[in-house]
């Protein structure tokens, strides 16, 4: 990302990070909610490169880590984003009715999160931390994923625009 790209991209992760701690948290939605910032990031990936999906990753994950609702250990986050940013950005740059789909970036944004949050699981128990049982385990992955399937068609398209207006790119969902 040159100067220009990383000044304004860099914000835009901050703001939606802090609409996700001041407003979201708030919600007291069944099933565990959603996390915008995690789905505002891996559309950002699904749209951009290999390259600026890990570093939006790393942002986001930094971010994540950093927030008071976070459970895991400094540092969780940011790997599991870096690594899914990555591998979402290298499935989805060659797919080009992907990325002109809304439905389909829906899906794979739906499914990607399904993913992210159980490999969030299987690490925090490596790395010793207590999620709750089996059940509640879950019920929060459904919860989860039902609410990311509803938000993302609705915040899609901020967050296409978002995308191109950083990148100068004509095309936008």
């Amino acid at each position: 990302m040159i100067t220009r790209q990383f000044s304004i991209a860099i914000p835009i992760f901050i703001l939606i990070f802090m609409v996700q701690e001041a407003v979201v948290d708030q919600f007291r939605l069944a099933g565990g909610g959603f996390s915008l910032l995690l789905i505002f990031t891996l559309i950002w990936a699904i749209l951009s490169s290999k390259e600026i999906a890990a570093i939006g990753g790393f942002t986001a994950g930094l971010l994540m880590d950093l927030s008071p609702s976070s459970s895991g250990p400094i540092g969780q986050w940011t790997l599991l984003m870096i690594a899914a940013c990555y591998v979402v950005s290298y499935l989805g740059s060659g797919n080009e009715s992907l990325s002109g789909n809304p439905l389909g970036l829906t899906f794979f944004a739906t499914s990607t999160i399904f993913f992210t949050e159980i490999a969030y699981i299987v690490t925090g128990a490596l790395l010793g931390v207590q999620t709750g049982s089996f059940g509640q385990i879950l019920i929060t992955l459904f919860g989860i994923s039902i609410w990311s399937l509803v938000i993302t068609p609705i915040l899609l398209p901020l967050f296409s625009r978002l995308h191109a207006f950083t990148f100068n790119t004509r095309s936008a969902i």
